[in-house]
């Protein structure tokens, strides 16, 4: 009877934590879905195009996720995510670079709270932007490269996308993850400190 009780007091604890939760995220959020997705995805654009040699890329599919209360009671505003998909080989000995390129680029925007987890398989790393905007570089199980670019509660809002995101008008129907287009330094098996 007593574990019961337990298990009903810490059920309880988990209401109350996530109505609490639920009240701190009621401050009016300072943009709406529609400024958060160009956010990201100027974002997603400049981390692109500071990777060099370049690298080929699709978009990822876009994530968006209604807020609510603890008690799931809808907020008016909602979660945007936004994400790249790297579809050139990115070789095991060039993704430690890759990641520090790209970390070099994120600290000259302003990033901060770095976690880089220099794995040598699927190494990623994170970051927060000012505006608080989470971005995430990580490497995935097949070794496909990804950048993914989120931020919290925002205004409920009509989105746009960009030509290309798949499952919109202009987009193909499926997610590209596979990395296939060969690249001379990035497939290269002889990371730059070999050379």
């Amino acid at each position: 009877m007593s574990r019961l009780v337990r298990l009903l007091g810490c059920a309880l604890l988990v209401v109350v934590l996530a109505a609490c939760q639920g009240k701190k995220e009621q401050e009016e959020p300072m943009m709406d879905m529609q400024q958060a997705g160009q956010r990201s995805e100027a974002f997603l654009d400049g981390t692109m195009a500071a990777i060099r040699p370049p690298v080929e890329w699709a978009y990822g599919a876009p994530m968006e996720e209604a807020c609510s209360t603890g008690l799931n009671r809808p907020t008016g505003t909602t979660t945007v995510s936004r994400s790249r998909n790297i579809l050139t080989v990115v070789s095991e000995q060039r993704r430690g670079e890759l990641v520090e390129m790209v970390r070099r680029y994120w600290e000259q925007e302003g990033l901060r709270d770095f976690d880089v987890d220099a794995d040598k398989e699927m190494p990623r790393i994170r970051a927060t932007t000012a505006d608080g905007f989470v971005v995430i570089l990580q490497v995935g199980s097949i070794g496909n490269v990804f950048v993914r670019v989120g931020t919290g509660c925002v205004k409920d809002s009509e989105m746009t996308y960009p030509t290309g995101t798949p499952g919109y008008p202009g987009g193909p129907k499926k997610v590209d993850l596979t990395p296939r287009k060969h690249s001379a330094f990035w497939s290269s098996s002889q990371s730059q400190r070999q050379r």
